[in-house]
């Protein structure tokens, strides 16, 4: 089925949020409502994500998409043995075993693509960087509309030089990670609205918006700024489909302030501060995924303990207003309030 972003029903989007919030379950409700749900192959097998691909298409005849994870190059050996002896004392107070080395991870990136070729679906995205332009003319040739995530323009520019259909605009009010093209990019802090303007003023290619949209008027303002599409993500944490911790989904209510760090992972993301940033956030390296994997046992250990303050708690700047509930109601909702606001 041919995939129009600016003739969505419903124009929303929600995002691919690796981990575990996003599921078969919830990319086929916002389908289902009208916009278009996603899954997440970050962190996932190939095996696994085609899995959860047959799982949308028994769900659902609607559209939906699959978003990846480009490969990154490894961090610096040297500063992530500095941040894995500042954790260690942290990881003997909770008996937790930290990796003394870490592999070198694609996240399947290769089995993927070959996998999109065979069983393609009708979007693709990309977050941290961009297929080669082989990869995306094989794609396209496939039938899939391939969307490519930024946060400059100068991002905007270079992917729309090899064959992106649309582009994500992600501002800095997102949750979760910033979709910077290199790790150790330091991310953009034009807001959103300013950040569509500038990726408008050098490309042609449909934007959807990204970051901080968490209520009607939000939405009705990024529409207004020359999107075709809002994509959600936090705004949907809580609705009854995601696969959202209990921790998390309390926290979301229970935090008030979000903060930009690299203490997870070693890219930057938007999450809940907590006890675990403010203390090694100023030491994380800009390694990733190395860090990603070096913090792993410390993050699953709290997740068990239920400790939120040692936990990755991602959110943008408007998770106060996430609400729970089946997701097509979250979006019907958010939608009919957006137009509301003069859409």
């Amino acid at each position: 089925m041919a995939v129009r972003l600016d003739e969505l029903p419903v124009p929303v989007i929600a995002a691919p949020m690796a981990g575990g919030p996003s599921t078969p379950e919830l990319a086929a409700a916002v389908s289902g409502a009208g916009g278009l749900g996603f899954l997440a192959a970050g962190y996932r097998s190939a095996a696994d994500t085609f899995e959860q691909v047959r799982r949308v298409r028994e769900l659902t005849d609607r559209p939906f998409g699959l978003n990846l994870f480009v490969p990154a190059e490894p961090g610096d050996p040297a500063a992530v043995a500095a941040y894995r002896e500042r954790l260690r004392p942290e990881a003997g107070k909770h008996g937790v075993r930290l990796p003394e080395a870490i592999a070198p991870d694609r996240d399947d990136w290769e089995a993927k693509i070959a996998g999109l070729l065979a069983e393609p679906v009708p979007v693709v995205s990309y977050t941290f960087g961009l297929p080669s332009a082989e990869e995306a003319r094989a794609l396209r040739a496939a039938g899939t509309f391939q969307v490519g995530t930024v946060t400059t323009p100068d991002e905007a520019r270079r992917a729309e030089a090899v064959g992106m259909d649309a582009l994500c605009v992600q501002g800095p009010e997102a949750g979760g990670h910033r979709g910077t093209h290199a790790a150790a990019d330091r991310p953009g802090e034009l807001p959103l609205l300013e950040l569509l303007a500038a990726v408008r003023a050098v490309t042609g290619l449909p934007l959807v918006a990204a970051g901080g949209l968490s209520d009607g008027p939000a939405v009705a303002a990024a529409l207004r700024a020359g999107a075709v599409a809002v994509q959600l993500g936090t705004a949907l944490l809580r609705a009854d489909e995601a696969g959202t911790t209990a921790v998390h989904r309390a926290a979301l209510t229970e935090f008030d302030a979000t903060t930009v760090t690299r203490a997870f992972t070693g890219r930057p993301a938007r999450a809940l501060r907590n006890d675990f940033i403010d203390r090694f956030g100023p030491y994380a390296p800009a390694a990733y995924p190395d860090v990603h994997y070096l913090t792993q046992p410390l993050r699953a250990a709290a997740a068990r303990r239920g400790d939120a303050q040692a936990m990755h708690l991602w959110a943008g700047t408007g998770h106060r207003a996430a609400r729970s509930g089946p997701a097509a109601e979250l979006v019907a909702e958010l939608w009919k309030d957006a137009r509301a606001a003069g859409r």
